[in-house]
């Protein structure tokens, strides 16, 4: 990996759709639920990288850095941005996470990277960032986005220049064919126009008045050791707002009657996943959907 990449001589010019809500609703949701267990704080490394070359071919060039680095640059909330999520957030959201959203910047991040325009290959991390955990989650599909697309694109031009040798001049006409000015909102408009229910981009859900959903990432579940790490553990009754119960011993008491009826061991399963699933319930009682195969795809 080559040094931290300076951002300072970067053109000022950038797309401005490529802002904080274009993400996944499950980064705001993963964010709020970090927030609700006091790990704003914990330092968190996460790596970008892909699986397979497209085309079936035998390497990768890799695109989209800069614009990466621009997008940390501007990072920030705006005031249409908190209202919205106002709207769409549970009511029971506390006012301090708006507050807490509003002055997050990428300051604390530190990005090294490869340089764009290289050749790399599967498995490799392109680019490495550090910082905050909550900020790192919330520009992942940022990256992933302005990364993936560049990449292919660059990769497939790449194989086209192999193909046609160095004597022969290629001109890209594609503007007419392309999947709309942005792909992600374009794709995320006319599926919801097509059929479908809802999208996990955020920006096209604030844009074209799309309902957002979403789940957590398997990070957020990483995230969690033991039970040990849950700060909160209780959650109040949805019937009767005055009780509150352990939901930690309720979710211990239901795992071992699950575990007798699946005739499974109780080591079988694992107290870090157990402490995510508990933690977002709590952030949300009332929209809890847990992401179930991050340790067992199978089972």
């Amino acid at each position: 990996m080559n040094n931290f990449v300076d951002s300072n001589d970067l053109s000022s010019n950038r797309n401005a759709v490529v802002q904080p809500l274009l993400t996944d609703w499950y980064q705001i949701s993963m964010a709020y639920a970090y927030w609700m267990s006091n790990k704003c704080q914990d330092h968190s490394i996460f790596e970008l990288f892909f699986r397979k070359n497209p085309f079936q071919g035998e390497f990768t060039i890799f695109a989209g850095l800069q614009e990466c680095l621009k997008f940390l640059e501007n990072f920030h909330y705006s005031d249409s941005d908190m209202e919205y999520l106002k709207q769409k957030l549970p009511e029971t959201t506390g006012p301090e996470f708006f507050e807490f959203l509003k002055g997050l910047t990428a300051k604390d991040l530190k990005v090294y990277a490869i340089s764009e325009g290289s050749v790399v290959f599967p498995r490799t991390p392109l680019m490495r960032v550090e910082g905050p955990l909550p900020v790192v989650q919330l520009v992942e599909t940022t990256f992933l986005t302005l990364v993936n697309y560049a990449s292919l694109v660059a990769t497939n031009a790449a194989r086209y220049r192999i193909a046609a040798g160095n004597n022969i001049k290629l001109f890209e006409f594609g503007l007419r064919r392309a999947q709309g000015p942005d792909g992600g909102l374009s794709a995320s408009k006319y599926a919801y126009m097509g059929g479908f229910d809802a999208t996990s981009n955020v920006l096209a859900g604030k844009l074209y008045n799309i309902p957002v959903s979403g789940t957590h990432a398997h990070a957020y579940v990483t995230s969690f050791s033991s039970l040990s790490d849950l700060s909160v553990r209780k959650i109040k009754k949805a019937d009767d707002h005055t009780i509150e119960v352990d939901l930690v011993d309720r979710a211990l008491e239901y795992r071992t009657q699950v575990a007798e009826l699946l005739h499974i061991l109780l080591e079988e399963s694992n107290d870090g996943e157990l402490a995510a699933f508990v933690s977002f319930a709590i952030a949300f009682p009332q929209g809890f959907i847990a992401l179930i195969d991050t340790y067992d795809v199978l089972r």
